[in-house]
């Protein structure tokens, strides 16, 4: 269980990337698979200029950095891609649908022996680890984005987790220099069950005219200690992955308290879905730090 050496991880989009970065710095042989050569290459160059950035702040040196690109390997062939890995860690859109089908392949394809890991957010890891022959081997390793920063991983036990696959991944995170955190599988785990109706209750305490955007922020990060304002962060996340995990929560727990604001439903509906946009509750134009309201909210 402990040999963990060759690391598979699935979706070479924003936190794949990151995910692929962590393991190859420390020193694990990394293949990204994506079934778009073009986002492959971007994954990799997003990589190196993360690499740069720690060499430019001494974290790393340039040999370190040389070495964690020499672990990395991409893949468009699913099967290839996993044919020798121990573990497989999942990464690819916060989609039920997709997941399912991807952890059925995964079982079919990864080595008996390997672990299976998704970095969802919020899907239960127990209906994921059911699609599988294996559901003992299945577990929850949520990273926190950027992952090259931030120290958390939400390491989710689903209802088949056996305990020494979860030591072996608790172990595997603080390789990585992380910070693992061990919770069960229940909608939202702990990281969104807290943090999502937070932030539904800013927005709607927006919808209801409470108060501005500015101040709304402000006053929590000021007032709380926050490094980001509840309204910035949604936009950071994406509006569509807070309305998509609010719908599971929702549809979860079955509690009203859940129910996403009406607000958030009609930006993900117009295409205002934050920085991936351009727009949400703020406005974002490449190349600016500038924390610019959304016209729509001034």
């Amino acid at each position: 269980m402990s040999s963990i050496k060759q690391v598979t991880v699935i979706g070479a989009g924003t936190m794949g990337n990151g995910i692929a970065h962590v393991f190859a710095q420390s020193g694990f042989r990394v293949t990204l698979v994506d079934i778009h050569a073009t986002q492959l290459a971007k994954a990799i160059e997003t990589i190196e200029k993360n690499l740069d950035r720690q060499v430019g702040k001494a974290v790393l040196t340039e040999e370190q950095k040389q070495s964690a690109l020499a672990n990395l390997a991409t893949n468009t062939d699913l099967i290839k891609g996993v044919a020798n890995a121990d573990l497989v860690v999942e990464a690819a859109t916060e989609n039920v649908d997709l997941k399912l089908k991807l952890f059925k392949q995964l079982d079919e394809f990864a080595p008996a022996g390997a672990l299976l890991a998704t970095n969802t957010s919020s899907i239960s890891i127990t209906r994921m680890a059911a699609a599988t022959n294996r559901p003992g081997s299945v577990i929850g390793m949520h990273f926190m984005n950027p992952v090259p920063v931030m120290k958390l991983v939400e390491i989710i036990n689903g209802y088949a987790t056996r305990k020494e696959v979860t030591d072996t991944i608790v172990a595997l995170s603080t390789q990585l220099g992380k910070l693992p955190c061990v919770v069960n599988d229940y909608p939202g785990f702990i990281a969104n069950r807290i943090l999502m109706p937070m932030i539904n209750e800013a927005i709607c305490s927006l919808y209801e005219g409470v108060a501005g955007v500015e101040a709304i922020d402000t006053i929590m990060k000021t007032g709380m200690a926050h490094p980001m304002g509840p309204l910035q962060l949604a936009d950071f996340i994406g509006l569509d992955v807070c309305l998509s995990i609010l719908n599971v929560l929702h549809e979860g727990f079955g509690n009203p308290k859940y129910a996403p604001c009406p607000l958030l439903v009609n930006m993900v509906t117009a295409g205002k879905l934050g920085v991936k946009s351009g727009e949400g509750f703020y406005q974002y134009v490449a190349g600016s730090k500038e924390l610019v309201v959304s016209e729509r909210f001034r």
